[in-house]
């Protein structure tokens, strides 16, 4: 519910969100793009990882809620990573991203992720559901304001 009125109010004042769901997240194909239509999260704004990633560049945040290998740029620039090659979302070309996990620990795949460290990023610990009610707060604060 959380994500669902933080995307209502920001959309109502003009701001672009898209959704972007890597095609192995979740425990099964499309369990992503299920959850995000039972939450009430417009099918059209929810992009697959080819649909979306070139628009990263021209993208002011990316949050990244829980994901680790789906998101590691070591997949793309460490040719030693046991990921070397998987297809990823490249949020850290974004201006700015915010990874929202519950620890620094790594994912499934147990290798650091090399985003965590990366200038452009920040790091909100905790437990998500309660991180996205506490940002869809300060989102519908700052605009009702």
């Amino acid at each position: 519910r959380g994500r669902r009125d933080m995307v209502k109010t920001l959309r109502e004042k003009g701001v672009d969100v898209k959704f972007g769901i890597h095609p192995v997240a979740g425990r099964m194909p499309g369990q992503l793009n299920v959850l995000l239509a039972e939450a009430g999260v417009p099918y059209d704004i929810v992009f697959e990882m080819e649909e979306i990633n070139d628009d990263f560049p021209d993208t002011d945040l990316v949050l990244v809620i829980g994901a680790n290998d789906t998101v590691n740029s070591a997949a793309l620039e460490d040719p030693g990573s046991p990921i070397a090659g998987m297809p990823v979302l490249e949020v850290w070309n974004s201006k700015n991203v915010i990874v929202m996990k519950r620890t620094m620990g790594s994912g499934y795949a147990a290798v650091d992720n090399p985003v965590f460290y990366k200038e452009n990023t920040s790091m909100l610990l905790g437990d998500a559901k309660t991180k996205c009610s506490e940002l869809t707060s300060q989102v519908q604060s700052h605009y009702s304001s």
